[in-house]
């Protein structure tokens, strides 16, 4: 089966919207807790650690949080990649399975200006936030994200490993794989599957 062309994209974009959704929901009811930050998009690739304040303007939230496409693979049984050999005389369903990166930055605690490293007050505080940053983003795909597909059972996918990132740059943040079964069509007339 092909590749519907713009799956690859949209899924990216529905992986931003619910953990953008899930960040301002737990902002909402945790205090002192930031939401989703001002710079939220898909990048193309890994993303640059430019610089976690995000270039935030007034009351918006700083930091970055991206979505980009990590590459993809044939499956006939998700989530594992098949190694069937894939021909016009070959009728075995093999559909499209994507794995996705999701990376929230949020600005680490630092030296001050006179030299002095940040207080346990502050370590403790930015832990913190990183701990509900990573449950928001777990919970964002266990609960939002299955809802995005039409398909009578929701989203098909497969949770990767979450990691922390940093402190590195004045940033530190999470990062969580997904790997998502895509939609399929059939191939344009007078071509085959």
């Amino acid at each position: 089966m092909a590749v519907s062309l713009l799956a690859v994209h949209e899924t990216a974009e529905s992986l931003l919207a619910c953990v953008c959704a899930t960040l301002a929901e737990t902002a909402a009811v945790v205090d002192g807790q930031p939401g989703c930050p001002c710079v939220a998009c898909v990048v193309a690739g890994t993303p640059a650690w430019d610089s976690c304040d995000g270039g935030c303007v007034g009351g918006e939230t700083p930091g970055q949080l991206t979505v980009h496409f990590a590459g993809m693979v044939a499956t006939s049984n998700f989530p594992q990649e098949t190694r069937d050999v894939i021909g016009s005389r070959n009728c075995y369903p093999v559909k499209a399975a994507a794995e996705y990166v999701v990376t929230l930055l949020r600005c680490a605690p630092s030296f001050t200006k006179e030299g002095c490293p940040p207080s346990c007050e502050e370590q403790t505080d930015a832990a913190r936030v990183l701990a509900l940053d990573a449950a928001s983003i777990w919970n964002a795909l266990e609960c939002c994200f299955p809802s995005t597909s039409p398909a009578r059972r929701g989203q098909q996918f497969v949770l990767g490993a979450q990691r922390t990132l940093g402190p590195e740059g004045g940033c530190v943040g999470v990062e969580q794989r997904v790997i998502v079964a895509l939609p399929s069509c059939r191939c344009p007339e007078g071509r085959t599957s």
